[in-house]
């Protein structure tokens, strides 16, 4: 798949669930860990070179263009995760192939780790602008459980009550997401172009309803 192709399909998907109405609640504190500094010094500098024209101009791994996550306070172990299976090409949607797949080829598990640390311990995004209607749909999808052939299933189990994620577990933070870039995930999963027993079977279950309002409220928390 070429790059064009791949572009045209992430522009596609995220017409699905991308609307802006009212400003989300505000932000809480977030304290900042202090990182290892041998680490993110490397790191800020490679963040500067190959990841900031996507995530973040200033290096605060906070994307503009819903097409990048946001990876400022995202979970350390969950950016090591993603960073190894996109080198490795385990990741095969339209968006890791067009963009990461070839940044992430080079990069030794120093940096990765370094890269990681560097983003995870970045502030949280403001608050984005939400649909409140849907924010509300998406707030008892997200709270109550989903019944799947495998069982019942609900999202704050896995992503937190503040959709913080799970650190050892590798399990994403949602909060202060682009709606849209989790919509679009959202879809991969559908597609089958990511890969995860639980999320295949849960977005193959949602309707596209349900996804535009889940993905609403996951990105309207803040921990």
């Amino acid at each position: 798949m070429n790059k064009l192709t791949a572009q045209s399909l992430i522009a596609a998907a995220l017409a699905l669930g991308v609307t802006a109405v009212l400003p989300a609640p505000a932000a809480e504190t977030f304290i900042v860990v202090p990182p290892d500094a041998s680490l993110v010094n490397d790191a800020r500098q490679l963040v500067s070179n190959a990841c900031s024209k996507c995530h973040g101009v200033a290096g605060n791994g906070v994307s503009i263009s819903p097409l990048f996550p946001i990876l400022a306070a995202q979970q350390e172990t969950y950016i090591e995760q993603q960073l190894r299976k996109l080198r490795q090409r385990d990741r095969a949607d339209a968006h890791a192939r067009a963009f990461m797949w070839g940044i992430s080829r080079g990069l030794t598990d120093e940096q990765i780790a370094g890269v990681a640390q560097y983003f995870s311990t970045q502030p949280p995004a403001p608050s984005q602008k939400l649909d409140p209607a849907l924010v509300q749909k998406g707030k008892e999808i997200y709270e109550n459980p989903l019944q799947l052939e495998s069982g019942a299933v609900n999202c704050e189990n896995c992503h937190g009550v503040h959709g913080e994620g799970k650190s050892k577990q590798a399990i994403p933070r949602l909060a202060g997401q682009h709606p849209g870039y989790l919509n679009l995930q959202v879809h991969y999963y559908r597609w089958l172009q990511r890969n995860s027993a639980i999320m295949n079977q849960v977005s193959a279950a949602l309707t596209e309803e349900q996804i535009a309002a889940v993905t609403q409220y996951a990105s309207s928390l803040s921990p």
